[in-house]
């Protein structure tokens, strides 16, 4: 009796676990299907650009889904793994900045743009979330940066400003379950744009994206046993195109980093080249 009792509660576990790590009842499949839509590779498959265009015509899409998100009440949110909540917290992210840039597209040339004399873009409360009436900047160093169990610093590959010099805006919805599989693809597909991060060998520099100078404490956090920048990018040494002897130099200290310029103008389809799929 006991034994069957003592099995009884183990299935019971078994069932229960994985109903507090996620919550199946929540989709991101409108906003995977508008990305899938309306966001294209180029060519090289490190960049995207957004028909805009074609979301204002599907905004009644976006706004069912941001609705959507809107709804999902702290607590629930709370009883989620921590994958579940960060891709939460990216798709949204993410869509609210296309509907930011909907408010006044198409006479938008740049996120920044959208801003005011004191107020930035990023500082509008324009996103109700988990109860309450964020900004983006919230989202990100709150929501996501600020949780204290942050230990992601991938994460600055997902999430997308609506600018050509930024990260990629996936063609998919970010998930719990492949989310780490997600973001280690976004890295490999940022660090190899060599318009973002490349080696100057005759200067001993790496130049490298402007992400890693507001960001760089986060990749000295200990992600994969990193305690420094160069650590972190070493990490991806093949896909920064870095020779063991170059690694080796930098390990040592010998290069200077040098952070390129950040290329604010809208990730719109319109306005730049043919794409293509990636490879």
């Amino acid at each position: 009796m006991i034994r069957r009792l003592s099995r009884l509660l183990v299935l019971m576990l078994i069932c229960v676990v994985p109903a507090l790590s996620a919550d199946p009842a929540f989709s991101h499949d409108a906003w995977n299907a508008l990305l899938k839509q309306h966001v294209q590779w180029n060519a090289p498959g490190t960049a995207t650009t957004t028909d805009y265009a074609a979301f204002k015509r599907d905004h009644v899409a976006l706004k069912t889904y941001l609705d959507a998100l809107s709804a999902v009440p702290k607590d629930r949110f709370d009883h989620w793994d921590s994958a579940s909540q960060r891709a939460f917290l990216i798709n949204a992210y993410n869509a609210y900045t296309v509907e930011l840039i909907l408010t006044e597209y198409p006479d938008v040339e740049s996120i920044r743009d959208l801003g005011g004399l004191i107020t930035s873009a990023w500082k509008k409360r324009f996103v109700p979330l988990l109860g309450a009436q964020r900004h983006l900047d919230e989202v990100e160093h709150g929501l996501l940066r600020g949780a204290a169990n942050f230990d992601e610093p991938r994460i600055h590959f997902a999430l997308n400003c609506a600018s050509v010099g930024c990260p990629a805006l996936r063609p998919e919805a970010y998930q719990g379950a492949h989310l780490y599989a997600q973001l280690e693809d976004q890295t490999r597909r940022f660090l190899s744009d060599r318009t973002r991060n490349r080696i100057d060998r005759a200067r001993h520099v790496l130049h490298l994206s402007k992400i890693f100078d507001w960001y760089g404490g986060d990749f000295a956090k200990g992600y994969g046993g990193a305690d420094r920048l160069e650590t972190f990018l070493l990490r991806y040494a093949a896909t920064l195109g870095v020779s063991a002897l170059d690694a080796q130099a930098i390990q040592a200290g010998e290069y200077e980093i040098e952070f390129l310029n950040y290329d604010w103008s809208l990730n719109d389809a319109k306005s730049n080249t043919p794409q293509a799929s990636a490879p």
